[in-house]
């Protein structure tokens, strides 16, 4: 085979795969008022894509309940598509919708008019989807009745999407959070539709936050029109715009991420994002975290003494500016000795009380008590592991080698350490010995001139 067919079938094999990559469909629930205050949950599912054969008889569902989903944008899909094979199926919830004007007075000039256009009039289904891959909420319009093709399914076209593809950001204490959202709009293409000015509508976007009970407006935008806008809080910002390469009939693809300088704790809580069309809006949360690993030091080190009988001194490990406080374990290990294992230390072990620093990070401090020592201990190593959910599954840990006086005479080392030391020792005396001589002499030196001109010579006395 030539080269050049060769290319063209691989290219052509990993569109395919492409293609066909991610679940065939979505299993949903549908929600509705079941009356008295409570609600009915019925299956449902969204067929993304079939073989040649057509779509697969489900016949445990209401066809009106099977949805055959057309994306014109494609984001719907496209999120789907790059789903992990190997990842937990997303929560999907689907409920009926009905368009109307944003409640937020910023957000009126959006919808001038408070009735809606005969363009969205008709049945509208509002789909959530939530996972650890992705979340998304999309608005689809469904056919009035399921049709057969070759068995009885409803056909429904996704109008908007909002999308974040990091439903969970984990920021470091300190650093910048970005915030994403993308979002798609394919207008409703009715036949009875009154003709529309090209380029995409206008849009808002809203960002609020919601932590332990209490929520709050962080930012507020309307690109292109010039309404008064409550003030951004926290220093954020939001990239709101529609894309550039936009087809000016649609459909059109904008970008809502928002950037959060300097998080802190205080901001950790669940982000609520919400796009706002005429009429129409989508919304997705996103749930942020902070965290900090700790710096883990232990004291004394990196050697400890003590004699045969003896308890060495309290060992104390400073686990220092971690975040969150919650989920912090020390745990002391003996390690070494003549059976050259690990285990767990004895002693005494309690943990001081947390410390709180400016940045919102914290301090605790691991305390050890050891017990009397033997001869038999010498040269084990005792070792503080911290676990706290900042750290890898294994921890992080410091260590202190045990020295028992008396145990063992100087090793050769020992020996040429001892002589480096003394060697050094002996020039530093010899150094400050000669340096107090040199500041000494020009003393001295200065003392004999002063006396030798107050002193008057003999025989100038007897001439007088």
């Amino acid at each position: 085979m030539k080269l050049l067919p060769l290319l063209v079938v691989v290219a052509l094999g990993l569109a395919t795969v492409v293609v066909s990559a991610g679940p065939q469909t979505i299993e949903c629930w549908f929600v509705e008022d079941a009356g008295g205050g409570g609600l009915s949950k019925k299956p449902a599912t969204l067929l993304l894509r079939h073989g040649p054969r057509g779509p697969p008889p489900r016949p445990d569902l209401d066809p009106k309940l099977y949805f055959k989903v057309d994306d014109p944008a494609g984001m719907l899909l496209a999120a789907f598509r790059r789903y992990p094979a190997g990842a937990h199926a997303p929560h999907c919830e689907m409920s009926s919708y009905i368009p109307f004007p944003a409640s937020a007075k910023w957000a009126r000039g959006l919808s001038p008019q408070q009735n809606c256009s005969r363009a969205l009039d008709g049945d509208w289904l509002m789909v959530s989807v939530s996972g650890t891959v992705f979340s998304l909420s999309s608005l689809l319009r469904p056919l009035p009745e399921p049709q057969r093709e070759p068995v009885f399914i409803t056909m429904a076209t996704v109008v908007l999407t909002v999308l974040t593809r990091h439903p969970a950001p984990r920021i470091h204490l300190g650093k910048d959070a970005v915030l994403d959202l993308r979002f798609a709009y394919a207008p409703p293409a009715l036949e009875d539709a009154p003709s529309v000015a090209s380029g995409p509508p206008p849009f808002g976007l809203e960002w609020r936050r919601q932590h332990r009970g209490k929520g709050h407006l962080l930012l507020a935008a309307i690109p292109g029109l010039l309404e008064k806008m409550p003030p951004a809080r926290e220093k954020a910002v939001a990239f709101a715009a529609w894309d550039d390469d936009n087809d000016p009939w649609g459909p059109w693809t904008g970008n809502g991420t928002l950037w959060l300088p300097a998080v802190s704790p205080s901001q950790e809580g669940v982000y609520l994002a919400t796009v706002h069309l005429p009429y129409l809006q989508g919304q997705v949360s996103l749930e942020l975290t902070v965290h900090k690993p700790p710096r883990v030091s232990l004291t004394p080190a990196p050697i400890v003494w003590a004699a045969p009988g003896e308890a060495p001194p309290e060992l104390l490990c400073l686990v220092s500016h971690f975040y969150p406080e919650e989920g912090l374990e020390v745990e002391w290990e003996l390690r070494g000795g003549p059976e050259g294992s690990s285990r767990k230390a004895e002693g005494k072990t309690w943990v001081s009380t947390v410390r709180h620093h400016s940045d919102g990070s914290v301090s605790q401090s691991g305390h050890l008590q050891l017990p009397p020592v033997t001869d038999k201990q010498h040269g084990v190593r005792y070792a503080c592991r911290v676990r706290h959910p900042s750290l890898p599954s294994s921890g992080r840990s410091a260590e202190v080698t045990l020295e028992v006086a008396g145990f063992s005479g100087p090793s050769i080392e020992d020996g040429i350490g001892l002589f480096l030391s003394a060697f050094l020792l002996l020039g530093l005396f010899k150094a400050l010995g000669w340096m107090a001589a040199y500041l000494t002499i020009p003393k001295i030196l200065k003392e004999k001139a002063s006396a030798t001109s107050l002193t008057v010579p003999k025989d100038e006395k007897k001439s007088e």
